[in-house]
């Protein structure tokens, strides 16, 4: 059995520490459309935080933005005051660890634009191998140190040939 009625991935949320910086990444660096903002949002009696949030119920969810970034998933930016503290941002090792992957026409030109908006590049590109042969990628930091990865297959990908389903593709 699967979810009944399922399209697809309508957003993927994700908190920031400070919501301004993170609009002039977005926007001004990656080039997403801002779309719409809400908040705050705060209960000062019950447990509504906590019962449909998962936080402490006292937590203060300062804004949020939606974007929109080319032909893929909208997101949806969350900055908030956690009643209880925040954790460190998880590693991608750490459990509910993740980075996002925007893909790119050209991947030398958006690595040389990287580059020049002085963005912290992890490593050297690399060329997969195996079932994802065709593919470059490499992983960039945020300024609030969130983990994004360009990646780039112009050709496909070497699983492609043989495969029943692919993945998603511009």
């Amino acid at each position: 059995m699967a979810l009944p009625g399922l399209r697809g991935t309508d957003h993927i949320g994700f908190t920031v520490p400070d919501l301004d910086v993170a609009d002039d990444f977005f926007v001004r660096v990656l080039g997403c459309e801002f779309v719409y903002s809400l908040g705050p949002f705060a209960r000062e009696k019950g447990e509504w935080m906590q019962n449909h949030l998962g936080v402490h119920a006292r937590t203060v969810m300062r804004r949020l933005n939606f974007y929109r970034c080319g032909n893929g998933s909208n997101f949806e930016v969350f900055e908030y005051e956690a009643a209880d503290g925040q954790a460190p941002q998880p590693r991608n090792s750490d459990i509910g660890g993740h980075h996002l992957a925007f893909y790119v026409d050209d991947f030398d030109a958006a690595l040389d634009y990287l580059h020049a908006e002085g963005l912290t590049i992890l490593g050297d590109p690399t060329a997969s191998s195996s079932a994802s042969l065709g593919q470059r990628w490499v992983y960039f930091l945020s300024p609030w140190g969130m983990q994004f990865e360009l990646v780039s297959y112009p050709d496909g990908k070497a699983y492609e040939k043989d495969a029943r389903v692919l993945l998603w593709h511009p």
